[in-house]
């Protein structure tokens, strides 16, 4: 099977925004503007991603 696999780069500050969102931010294991991480496709973390689209730069690998 052909994996895709994300860059996912948090772009905008997590002060001020709904706790849920946070918590998302952290499941992704994303803290602080600039932090990213490289992540595999799947349904939970695109569920994630579409969530808190608006604080993130997604790039495909």
């Amino acid at each position: 099977m052909n994996f895709k696999r994300f860059k996912i780069t948090q772009i905008k500050s997590s002060i001020g925004i709904l706790p849920k969102h946070k918590l998302t931010l952290l499941a992704l294991g994303l803290k602080k503007i600039g932090s990213f991480k490289n992540l595999d496709n799947n349904l939970s973390i695109s569920g994630m991603i579409n969530k808190i689209s608006y604080m993130l730069k997604i790039e495909e690998l």
